[in-house]
């Protein structure tokens, strides 16, 4: 049976590699080499898993050699056979990574069978790990192609529905098949809602943190004019209070998905029965950071699910919704090393509390 480990060693004396293979012969299979181009044409052409090589040669050291092939194969573990201690050339060379381990000669068999049996288990080991890393690149491409395709090409479909809903709509022709094109409505609606929380997880987990000059008077503006084109904020009036007493630098994009997942989770938990539904904004910014507090008098939730909401796909106190807002909510405020309280009462609605630290320019 052919050894599992192949070896190849390099020496200007031939005597030494004729010991090295009656040694070892019958435990690896064992590559020689007697001068720096023989070895690198070995290295070409075989697959090698542990490289020896002497420190003494005419051409050029054994720890110089090292460097050519830590540059070439990186992957491939050398160990050094020296017949004399010279710690600074050593030390330097083990520190820089040129070598996995020395060996002083004349060697010891069981050293240097045991010192070739590591190196052979960290090539492997290694090797594993690229395997796992291009695997790893393999999913995280074909993850980057279906939310690609989410925000690309699912969306077209969605905004041609759309566009032929509102057309029914200024017509005045939603009643004309009795709930179907309502029925048909709030499903895209849905389909559209899911969609943009997929494809908002998955960018506030990739990308990165980046910090830019934040203005919430006119982040939160803009937010609430766009959430008033929905049915759901007709009868809710919003009080918005900013104090913006210092610049705050913060990254806008994570910053903007915290206070909108706020706003949609206050504005789907108010109920059908208050005739004065309420929504309040405010923010604060200081040296530390910036204070976003939102209250609702919505339907508020059980203590017990207070400590659950922020859990993914987690629906008690919103059946109806896909369970990710304050997920995503909470994974973006890990990225601002941010934090968020909740208080809550069933029946009489909810304060969150956010605070997020300021991250001015150097």
């Amino acid at each position: 049976m052919t050894p599992e480990i192949n070896v190849l060693y390099v020496d200007d004396e031939q005597q030494n590699l004729n010991s090295f293979k009656a040694a070892f012969r019958t435990r690896y299979r064992i590559f020689t080499a007697l001068s720096v181009t023989a070895a690198l044409d070995i290295l070409d052409r075989d697959e090698i898993h542990v490289l020896i090589s002497d420190q003494r040669m005419p051409e050029i050291t054994g720890v110089e050699f090292f460097k050519i092939t830590k540059e070439r194969y990186p992957h491939i573990p050398r160990v050094l056979l020296t017949g004399y201690t010279d710690i600074e050339v050593l030390a330097e060379a083990v520190n820089q990574g040129d070598i996995y381990r020395y060996i002083t000669k004349p060697w010891d068999d069981l050293e240097l069978h045991n010192s070739v049996l590591n190196a052979y288990d960290h090539y492997k080991a290694n090797k594993e790990l690229r395997e796992k890393i291009a695997e790893l690149q393999k999913t995280n491409d074909g993850l980057n192609r279906f939310v690609y395709s989410l925000s690309h090409e699912l969306r077209a479909p969605i905004a041609s529905a759309t566009g032929i809903l509102d057309l029914v709509k200024m017509e005045g022709r939603m009643d004309d098949s009795g709930d179907y094109w309502k029925l048909m409505d709030a499903c895209i609606q849905k389909l559209d809602y899911y969609v943009s929380q997929t494809v908002q997880f998955y960018k506030t987990a990739r990308f990165k943190v980046e910090h830019e000059r934040i203005r919430f008077e006119a982040l939160v503006r803009s937010l609430l004019d766009l959430y008033s084109t929905s049915n759901g904020t007709r009868d809710i009036s919003f009080n918005v209070q900013v104090n913006e007493e210092v610049p705050f630098y913060g990254d806008v994009f994570r910053i903007e998905i915290v206070i909108a997942n706020l706003l949609s989770n206050a504005i789907k938990c108010q109920r059908p029965e208050e005739p004065d539904k309420k929504i309040s904004i405010g923010i604060r910014t200081r040296t530390a950071g910036a204070a976003i507090t939102v209250t609702d008098n919505g339907t508020g939730m059980d203590t017990e699910y207070v400590q659950k909401i922020f859990d993914p796909f987690f629906k008690g106190a919103q059946p109806g919704g896909l369970g990710l807002g304050l997920y995503i909510l909470k994974e973006a405020l890990e990225k601002l090393n941010g934090t968020v309280t909740v208080e809550s009462e069933k029946g009489k609605g909810s304060v969150f509390e956010i605070s997020i630290p300021n991250n001015p320019e150097k």
